[in-house]
């Protein structure tokens, strides 16, 4: 049988729609018991509720580390309501039962994220109590209601509204399995954590490094998509709770995202971010079909539509910049799935507002540390491939050096080709991709690809390859598109082939000693 939900105790990190939640059930007459600055913040609501300290009789101390570890607070949610003894114990002990623990966690993972952090502040977001309440609860979930998350406060009141102050067998249940999820997951937050971190007399949290003997992943369920790759696909989407990246982006406009355009939003996310000046990355199956930077996002844009606007129909766009107005009325003018941008000003949205089924999805950054894989019976674990190279690491090998303007354009296709799946070939101009070979088991068809597809000139364009050259026919086929220039990692056996084919032909190579494979 159901009790009805006489005694509260809300203790939370995150107040989202706390207030609200709390008046709705004081409305009920429920009577309210908090702490810190939960309790103010009901206060100042306008919410009667009572200190946690009137309860256990003692003060909240230890710079608040200690304030609900109290059995006056644990026995009250703990004692089973149909066993006599139970009762009888409590009520010698002149402890009141408590039918409703609302509580979240301190922001733990939130504060391991920040650059920089010192090692007391992480200790110091440990939660202790917030963690025994919930799994108190949820021990006791016959009798007591816990509720970890903002999400489910409208739920809850309207089914207690409905029944006069109750909540059903199945529903305390379902809240009992969440919060023991909501744990699990908090103290697999702290040992990847602290796993991170070594001592040599100061602590700090190691940013680099090998990898954990045990790898453990967290992540809370967003919802499922309408299927996956392929519509007999079942997909769904999750946050890792930072609040950045792809995942937690804030989709302002637009139909529902699918699961390859949040792929190739992320793909292209990953290359707008390789640069500092305005830059505009097409997609299209994970690939960019176009790329430029400009003095404004409508300058790149334009351009690197010019790359391949036939492939640019029906694709992908990130910018790292807010997207302005100018920007916004030149992208209206071609069928577009998705827009990333870190913001939208208001001139843009009005520009796309008539482009109903366009997604537009604000992005805070979020680098990844890790790439991961799932292979059949286990996980490939790898760090990301943040490499940035500079003109100092380029190492010439042929007669001729490269020009002012071919190392120019010769770093912008760099940054490019590692977003290009291998075998990778970037044909460029300083600031704008030309023509993109992508993702042939052959690299010097590849090359070839890559300038079959091109539209605008080649004659005087630099070639970037993700990885070394097997062999010289790939510099003859560049030389035969029409580039000048070529950066690439080295490494081959037969270098000295290429170097030697490139200086034959006139043109300047370097290398970098980097390669960028992207399976």
């Amino acid at each position: 049988m159901s009790h009805k939900i006489q005694r509260a105790i809300l203790s939370v990190t995150d107040k989202t729609g706390l207030a609200d939640f709390a008046k709705k059930l004081a409305g009920m007459g429920v009577e309210l018991i908090s702490t810190g600055g939960t309790a103010k913040l009901l206060r100042d609501s306008g919410v009667a509720v009572k200190d946690i300290s009137e309860i256990t009789g003692f003060p909240e101390m230890l710079d608040g580390r200690v304030k609900t570890l109290h059995p006056k607070v644990h026995g009250g949610i703990l004692h089973r309501r149909e066993d006599a003894s139970h009762r009888a114990a409590v009520a010698e002990h002149g402890i009141q039962p408590i039918d409703m623990v609302v509580v979240n966690l301190y922001a733990f993972e939130k504060t391991a994220a920040k650059q920089g952090v010192h090692f007391e502040e992480l200790i110091e977001n440990i939660d202790i109590g917030g963690p025994s309440m919930i799994r108190s609860a949820a021990k006791n979930f016959n009798d007591v209601a816990v509720v970890t998350s903002p999400s489910d406060y409208n739920t809850i009141a309207d089914e207690m509204a409905r029944s006069g102050g109750t909540l059903s067998s199945e529903t305390k249940w379902r809240l009992a399995q969440k919060a023991f999820a909501t744990t699990a997951a908090y103290d697999s937050a702290i040992a990847s954590t602290l796993e991170r971190v070594t001592s040599n007399g100061n602590f700090h949290l190691q940013q680099g490094g090998g990898f954990p003997d045990t790898l453990r992943l967290s992540f809370t369920k967003l919802g499922d998509l309408r299927y996956g790759e392929n519509p007999h696909q079942k997909a769904a989407m999750y946050s890792d709770g930072s609040g950045t990246g792809v995942a937690n982006g804030r989709q302002v406009q637009g139909k529902e995202l699918s699961y390859n355009n949040i792929v190739d939003l992320q793909a292209a996310w990953d290359l707008a971010q390789e640069f500092e000046e305005p830059v505009c990355a097409i997609i299209k199956h994970t690939n960019p079909c176009g790329t430029a930077t400009g003095k404004s996002l409508a300058e790149a844009y334009k351009k690197a539509l010019e790359c391949d606007p036939v492939s640019a129909f029906g694709g992908v766009i990130a910018v790292n910049r807010p997207l302005d107005a100018a920007a916004a009325e030149e992208m209206a003018k071609l069928f577009l799935e998705v827009i990333g941008a870190p913001a939208f000003e208001n001139g843009a949205i009005e520009k796309l507002a008539s482009k109903k089924n366009l997604r537009l999805v604000e992005i805070k950054d979020h680098p990844q540390k890790w790439v991961m894989k799932n292979v059949s019976g286990g996980m490939l674990v790898q760090d990301s491939d943040v490499h940035k190279l500079n003109e100092s690491d380029l190492k010439v090998v042929t007669k001729r050096a490269p020009s002012a303007e071919e190392v120019r354009a010769l770093l912008f296709a760099w940054k490019v080709v590692k977003h290009v799946k291998s075998n990778a070939i970037v044909y460029a101009r300083e600031g704008q991709t030309v023509g993109v070979g992508a993702g042939q088991m052959s690299r010097v068809e590849s090359c070839r690809i890559g300038a079959n597809k091109a539209v605008l000139p080649l004659k005087g364009t630099v070639a970037a390859s993700d990885a070394f050259f097997p062999f010289s026919d790939n510099v003859e086929e560049i030389a035969k598109a029409g580039a000048t220039a070529i950066i690439q990692p080295g490494g081959s056996v037969r270098d000295q082939d290429s170097v030697e084919a490139a200086d034959r032909l006139g043109l300047a190579m370097v290398f970098t000693g980097v390669r960028h494979f992207r399976h």
